[in-house]
């Protein structure tokens, strides 16, 4: 979901917020990524379509297909993401793994409704208590 979140200075900024193993993942995001995130997981179209939309129409036009987001990294406060696709070709898949920034991943994977998966070191390192 979306909520909000202090900075280490303590400014309260929009974030993705991921549960996982029964705790939050708070990834913080600009104003226009939450706003993307939150239309996608409401599934509320805008009058045109966002970047994360086109993108994903893209994909599947092209014969592609998004398996996977994964969380699988943190380093120096900054989390870092990877995006699993396959594309077909007369019938025969080719994966393919893309860098992504957390919040991109996120916002494509609500519109495409590909699983979420966050590696335990960084649960270990940035997961807060559910609730």
């Amino acid at each position: 979901g979306i909520g909000t979140g202090r900075t280490a200075g303590g400014e309260l900024v929009p974030a993705a917020l991921l549960l996982a193993r029964g705790e939050y993942l708070p990834i913080f995001v600009t104003d226009d990524q939450a706003d993307s995130i939150r239309r996608g997981l409401a599934n509320e179209p805008f009058e045109r379509p966002l970047t994360h939309d086109l993108l994903a129409e893209m994909v599947a036009e092209f014969g592609g297909a998004f398996d996977r987001v994964r969380i699988d990294d943190l380093q120096d406060g900054t989390f870092y993401a990877k995006v699993d696709a396959q594309q077909y070709d007369n019938g025969e898949a080719q994966s393919m793994t893309f860098d992504a920034r957390p919040s991109d991943a996120v916002a494509i994977a609500v519109r495409t409704e590909c699983p979420i998966e966050i590696a335990d070191a960084v649960l270990d390192a940035a997961g807060r208590p559910g609730d």
